[in-house]
């Protein structure tokens, strides 16, 4: 598969999609659903699940698409966390909130780039699972 990274983040910097839409809207055709289908499965994840308290919309996406794709509870989870552990090392944190800055004025990586690492970990993981 060639890589999708750059489309992902572009996503996000024009403002058409939030994190999550981002890349479940790039992968969408691995996943079976079209790509409406996948914008509207992400509008609920905006902003850190609604309100930058939560997971980083870009790790969900990934979770997201990753599950679909693999179709197995086992895998998908051992998948999502590995997915998780590779960006909290790369950036200091998964939680949309910390990776702001919100609270301490210090941002962490910005959106666009937070959605380029989901994408590049969801790349290394379906090229593991041969997809």
């Amino acid at each position: 598969m060639e890589s999708r990274i750059d489309k992902a983040a572009a996503r996000k910097a024009c403002g058409s999609h939030n994190c999550t839409q981002a890349v479940c809207c790039t992968y969408a055709d691995l996943t079976g659903l079209s790509e409406e289908t996948m914008k509207d499965m992400g509008n609920c994840f905006a902003a850190g699940m609604g309100n930058m308290e939560g997971t980083c919309g870009a790790l969900v996406g990934a979770g997201l698409v990753y599950g679909l794709v693999v179709k197995d509870k086992a895998k998908a989870m051992k998948g999502m966390r590995q997915m998780m552990t590779k960006f909290e090392q790369r950036n200091g944190a998964t939680q949309c909130k910390v990776l702001k800055g919100v609270g301490t004025g210090k941002v962490l990586r910005e959106c666009p780039l937070c959605v380029a690492d989901a994408a590049e970990f969801l790349e290394q993981l379906l090229g593991d699972a041969g997809k």
